[in-house]
């Protein structure tokens, strides 16, 4: 905001308060208890033959003042969508129309009156009752609309400050409607594969989100400390460790929607703090939890958007049927030109350097792996692909390969070039577990700060016996990213985390 526009905001702040001293001075509460709602403006307008000359109470925030001496319209925004009302003098009262007056864009109303329609065909209410229920001292951006050559309402939004969008959602949602249908939209996805899972059989369960150690997951944690136990705790970085414990216990199915931290970097498609769905199956593998993810994301494309098809960032996407399965392994060798699991970390490494990966040292052999399928590979499977069987040194909780030595049995899902979801055929020998965790922590000494740590209470569970397990993590913000056609995570999560503004 620059100085001009600021002087101009401190001058409507100015105005509005003096406007809120007169209406104190006329004894008007201008922040009621509450009010009684029956009616949306959504449905009134959709069942105007059912709502016509009926007497209905909506309330709202102005969005939109015309006054015409002893009469007025006004639009008003409710949470279903805005509809307009008209207020003459002659049936709110002088007084209350007064009142009105002191009124501005943004202000919260009730209004009560009958359903007509205009001259011009708009459904509104005819007022015989207005009251302010919410003085809005702070003046919102206005969204202007015009209609274009073709006959499309076209917004011209106000508020366009990315930044400023996400710091203050709050104006955000209120200006820009779309925003608002990304939102319901994530909540319909959420509740929709909620329902898929609790379909199957499975159980949803809460695990620990402080931990006194973390794992799960190549990550970094956010490190907290317990004053009443003088104890270092970790928030989680994933769901998997407790989860896999209860199926020792001898739960068949669970699983969990819940938050995880990670002290990452914050991208297009990184947030510190995100949602997953980690899901973990007894006597199933990688192989039926494939087949079970592409049933599971067509039935939330049909349910929520009656469809399997969509425009994903200029990309016509099915993601119906089988979806594409590759090898990692297999990619990387016809594109390096060599055995990626025979060859040394050097020689990896200086193809990183060719592929202008950035390695900033101490990173391992599956680690930079890793890194070069995701600059040569990633970015060009567009629709829905499995890359299947990862190097072994990448995945320290996933089974080894039943029939090829150096890998295990895992795939990642990836759409238009993004990573949807990580699956194991699950480690369930707790010697090798152990093996992999002894691994891992020479990593950590080498200088991979994103190396598991060695978790001996979950290596004492499998001694107890884990089932054959398939397990699965979704990343719920990329999904609503994929099929709501948003290019940054910032526009999937109400309140992203941002840098202070200072």
């Amino acid at each position: 905001m620059n100085e001009t526009q600021s002087n101009d905001t401190n001058a409507l702040i100015e105005r509005r308060l003096e406007e809120l001293a007169e209406l104190n001075n006329r004894s008007i509460n201008a922040f009621e208890y509450s009010y009684d709602v029956d009616s949306f403006s959504q449905e009134i307008k959709a069942d105007f033959e059912k709502y016509d000359g009926k007497v209905v109470s909506v309330a709202g925030r102005i969005m939109a003042i015309r006054r015409m001496g002893k009469a007025s319209f006004t639009h008003i925004q409710d949470d279903h969508g805005r509809i307009q009302a008209y207020i003459r003098k002659d049936d709110v009262g002088e007084d209350s129309y007064a009142t009105f007056k002191l009124l501005d864009i943004g202000d919260i109303i009730g209004i009560r009156g009958y359903v007509f329609k205009t001259k011009t065909g708009e459904t509104s209410v005819h007022a015989d009752e207005v009251k302010l229920l919410s003085k809005s001292i702070r003046p919102i951006p206005i969204a202007k609309e015009t209609t274009d050559e073709k006959g499309n309402k076209v917004i011209h939004d106000q508020f366009v400050d990315k930044e400023l969008r996400y710091r203050q959602r709050y104006v955000d949602l209120i200006v820009n409607p779309k925003v608002k249908e990304v939102f319901i939209k994530r909540s319909k996805i959420i509740s929709s594969m909620r329902k898929f899972l609790d379909d199957s059989g499975y159980l949803e369960v809460e695990t620990p989100v402080l931990q006194s150690l973390y794992g799960g997951a190549a990550a970094r944690p956010f490190i907290t400390h317990h004053n009443a136990l003088d104890m270092k705790l970790y928030m989680r970085i994933a769901d998997e460790l407790y989860l896999k414990r209860l199926i020792v216990g001898g739960f068949n199915g669970v699983y969990e929607i819940s938050k995880d931290f990670r002290n990452e970097g914050i991208d297009r498609t990184h947030n510190p703090e995100f949602t997953m769905m980690e899901l973990y199956v007894s006597y199933k593998d990688y192989n039926w939890m494939m087949e079970y993810v592409e049933k599971m994301v067509q039935y939330i494309c049909k349910d929520v958007f009656s469809t399997t098809e969509f425009e994903i960032e200029g990309n016509k996407v099915n993601f119906d049927g089988k979806w594409n399965r590759v090898s990692m392994v297999d990619e990387l060798n016809k594109i390096l030109g060599y055995d990626i699991l025979k060859t040394t970390k050097d020689d990896l490494a200086k193809s990183a350097k060719q592929h202008h990966v950035e390695l900033k040292g101490g990173e391992s052999k599956g680690k930079i792996i890793d890194e070069l399928f995701e600059v040569t590979i990633q970015h060009k499977l567009v629709q829905p692909t499995f890359v299947v069987d990862y190097p072994v040194e990448l995945s320290p909780l996933a089974k080894k390969h039943r029939e090829k030595d150096g890998l295990v049995e895992r795939f990642e899902a990836f759409v238009v070039g993004r990573e949807l979801c990580n699956a194991f055929s699950e480690l369930n020998d707790p010697i090798d577990q152990k093996q992999r965790f002894v691994d891992q922590s020479k990593m950590r000494e080498e200088g991979d700060d994103e190396a598991h740590q060695i978790d001996d209470d979950y290596v004492r569970a499998l001694e107890y016996g884990m089932p054959p397990t398939a397990g699965l993590g979704v990343g719920i913000d990329r999904l609503v990213m994929l099929l709501t056609n948003q290019s940054s995570i910032r526009d999937v999560i109400l309140f992203p985390h941002m840098r202070p503004n200072d």
